[in-house]
């Protein structure tokens, strides 16, 4: 009665059956969407999917769309429009769009794959090639990130699949490298003992699993080591600043020297000396260089 009721109001308000049925469908249309997000967000909850983004993302699009074109192809039906030439229609605009679209078609796939294979999520920080970012969406076409400087970078599925992707955030610890090299005068022990206090000084480290110093060779100028340091992954920015800066200042409180390159200069037998200057005067001359500048 009510359905009638608004019908016949309507009609009276717009005076011809055909504007009649445009505001139905309209109305039809309004109502479809509506629905759509209703049915997309319940069909989430329903699913359990809240904790994982991509796939309530992905379940709440498709069941908008697919909802929301059903009663849009029914308020098309009440306008008289003849659904099976618009199906037709479509069928052939999809297949000509297959063959011109095959990049998307890739990339439709590659999503596919990345949805089943799941080697991130929506929140994770990952490196694809150069680029480090967050993941904020995963589409059907592409994955967005944003970067830590605050931009937008889109990739599409088809390079994800291809490159390498390293996810920061897969696991909840990390580890931290330091590479360092000291004076061959120092002490090894000594430097050892030096850079494991370091690690159970700083609030971040981990006591589990333990520190490490690593010997990495003889180089150069210095005796070359590897300090890992294990750090909840939330934090590994932090304490990438932290022990550095740390380990300084624990090297100049002891004393150990972190030598810089030394370099040797020899110019050969048979060639002038390099000139010296001693206390900020000229090196004398030689007498064979005085005895020349004689006999000129």
């Amino acid at each position: 009665m009510d359905l009638e009721l608004l019908q016949s109001t309507a009609q009276s308000l717009l005076g011809h059956p055909r504007a009649v049925g445009v505001f139905w469908a309209i109305v039809k249309i309004a109502v479809g969407f509506v629905l759509a997000r209703l049915a997309g967000h319940g069909l989430v909850r329903l699913l359990g999917q809240q904790d994982d983004a991509h796939r309530s993302m992905l379940t709440r699009r498709v069941a908008f769309y697919g909802i929301l074109g059903l009663f849009i192809a029914s308020a098309l039906s009440d306008l008289g429009m003849d659904l099976s030439i618009l199906l037709g229609a479509a069928g052939i605009l999809t297949v000509a769009l297959g063959f011109a679209s095959q990049t998307s078609a890739s990339n439709i796939i590659s999503g596919l794959f990345l949805l089943g294979e799941k080697p991130f999520g929506v929140g994770d920080v990952v490196r694809v090639g150069t680029t480090t970012g967050e993941v904020i969406a995963i589409d059907l076409l592409s994955v967005k990130l944003r970067t830590f400087d605050n931009l937008f970078v889109r990739i599409p599925n088809e390079t994800m699949i291809k490159a390498e992707i390293t996810n920061l955030q897969r696991f909840p610890i990390r580890r931290f490298d330091l590479q360092i090299g000291v004076a061959y005068k120092e002490d090894l022990d000594r430097v050892r003992e030096v850079l494991n206090n370091v690690a159970d000084e700083h609030p971040l480290s981990l006591d589990e699993p333990a520190p490490m110093v690593l010997f990495k060779g003889f180089g150069e100028s210095s005796i070359n080591f590897q300090f890992s340091v294990w750090a909840l992954s939330d934090n590994f920015l932090e304490i990438r600043t932290q022990i550095p800066l740390a380990v300084k200042a624990a090297f100049d409180e002891h004393n150990i020297e972190i030598p810089f390159p030394h370099r040797t200069l020899y110019t050969g037998s048979e060639t002038t000396p390099m000139p010296v200057r001693i206390d900020g005067k000229a090196a004398p001359p030689r007498p064979s260089d005085a005895a020349s500048s004689t006999s000129a």
